[in-house]
């Protein structure tokens, strides 16, 4: 029997399909990546089926060992593929019908390709969610630990790319770590949304079979069955919402590798990138180019891409399952990939990330970082924020006259701007008197950066609250 007469649907049909459109409607060479979630949920509907008598226990039997060991002749690479069954569906249960015969041609009783596909890929999804979890993980321990060693390193904080205040690099990782952390509650929501079962919605309507949905979805680990037949077959908005949390947490990794990137370079000279996480250039001797970050802000646009073209698949599409649907995966599926790739890289080079702290602290001695440092200064004396900030900004720009910072200038110079000032103001236009005033709670003070680390580690220690 050839594949083309093993089509499932061929009975309506009496010419063979076209050659090329055979190979254009294809999705198996990127779908079969979904064996493992196809196979789990043919078993759990066959066992289903036995349970509700729909299929006799041998039958059941059957197929379940059938699927046992085509599943391992997938993972052995021993079997064939045929692009003339189209899908992963088509594929495994011809594979199946070949090898025990008419029990399995009674497995798709029940259900349809539909169904099947949007319970694949949120098998599948759930899958990526708890991988791209523990690569955010495992990027915020690295970040923890980094940010414990440099809670009192010190270095010029900037806005608009020009020297603002001091801070400490410790308190930078810090604020990396919480935009991961939102990271990784939209992964929950989203995990939440798409732990829903479609199927047994069938093609579209439900089935006249007594099934029982329930059982199925306790099965596979689904929090429950989809609710409405015609959404939970036409619907990929699970896998729109993961690509814009993932697009997301790829702007974030964007963003930090822009700053390493910056940092590593001659100009700024803050960081040393590991050589493992570098390459050369092939004519300059003496290139060390920062490719790991820079490969992942590249594959930021990349996933901003794929956002798009999901959204735009979806858009215009009637209810209820469309053939366009089949144009969902590829993005998801390279989504997903680049997302976890780019965690694990990000997490294994920040573990081998070491900062030059003299020169961050020279950098951060210029460029009047504690300029807002003398303003507050003013204000205790009983000025105006407005006329303090007047006053300071005419120091500012003297000192620039002058080629010295304000920590530079001496009390006589300092005075001419407002004889309020005492010599006590030096303590104020030190750096680490700078970073340490700021001690409230979210400060860059590095007592402050330890005890929000506590707090990080004492809350990923804590058990998981329970779901509501």
């Amino acid at each position: 029997m050839s594949d083309s007469a093993a089509k499932p649907w061929a009975g309506r049909f009496v010419e063979p399909t076209d050659a090329f459109v055979e190979a254009f409607a294809a999705s198996v060479s990127f779908d079969r990546r979904l064996y493992r979630q196809d196979i789990a949920g043919s078993i759990a509907h066959a066992r289903m089926l036995a349970r509700q008598g729909i299929l006799g226990k041998d039958e059941c039997d059957a197929i379940v060992a059938g699927l046992e060991r085509i599943r391992a002749r997938i993972e052995a690479g021993s079997f064939r593929w045929s692009e003339a069954l189209e899908d992963v569906h088509m594929n495994i249960e011809t594979a199946l019908i070949r090898d025990i015969g008419d029990a399995g041609k009674r497995l798709h009783t029940g259900r349809s390709r539909n169904d099947q596909v949007a319970t694949d890929i949120r098998l599948w999804l759930r899958a990526e969610i708890d991988a791209v979890l523990a690569g955010i993980d495992a990027l915020v321990a690295a970040l923890l630990d980094l940010a414990e060693r440099e809670a009192a390193t010190i270095l010029p904080g900037f806005t608009h790319l020009q020297v603002a205040q001091p801070i400490t690099f410790g308190h930078h990782m810090m604020a990396w770590v919480e935009m991961l952390e939102r990271d990784a509650g939209r992964f929950h929501d989203c995990r939440r949304r798409a732990n829903v079962m479609p199927l047994g919605a069938a093609a579209l309507a439900g089935t006249s079979y007594s099934i029982d949905r329930h059982q199925t979805a306790t099965e596979l680990g689904f929090d429950r069955p989809a609710e409405n037949s015609l959404d939970a077959v036409s619907d990929r908005d699970f896998a729109i919402e993961f690509t814009a949390a993932a697009a997301i947490a790829m702007m974030h990794l964007s963003r930090f590798s822009e700053e390493l990137i910056l940092w590593s370079s001659s100009q700024f000279g803050f960081v040393e990138l590991s050589d493992a996480y570098c390459t050369g250039s092939s004519i300059m001797p003496q290139k060390k180019n920062p490719d790991v970050p820079e490969l992942v802000r590249g594959k930021s646009g990349r996933i901003f891409g794929h956002l798009m073209a999901l959204l735009t698949l979806m858009k215009g599409q009637p209810l209820a399952y469309n053939k366009d649907n089949q144009e969902d995966k590829e993005p998801l599926f390279d989504t997903a990939d680049s997302l976890r790739g780019a965690l694990k890289v990000f997490a294994g080079m920040m573990r081998h990330v070491d900062c030059n702290r003299e020169r961050m602290r020279a950098a951060a001695s210029q460029g009047f970082a504690t300029a807002t440092d003398l303003a507050d200064y003013l204000v205790h004396l009983g000025i105006p924020f407005r006329d303090a900030h007047e006053v300071v900004g005419k120091a500012v720009a003297y000192g620039l006259r002058e080629g010295r910072d304000l920590a530079e200038l001496s009390l006589e110079e300092l005075r001419r701007f407002s004889p309020r000032i005492g010599d006590d103001v030096y303590e104020v236009l030190t750096l680490e008197g700078a970073v340490n005033a700021r001690a409230h709670l979210g400060g860059t003070a590095p007592a402050q950066v330890r005890a929000a680390i506590a707090r990080k580690r004492a809350a990923r220690r804590a058990p998981p609250a329970a779901s509501g």
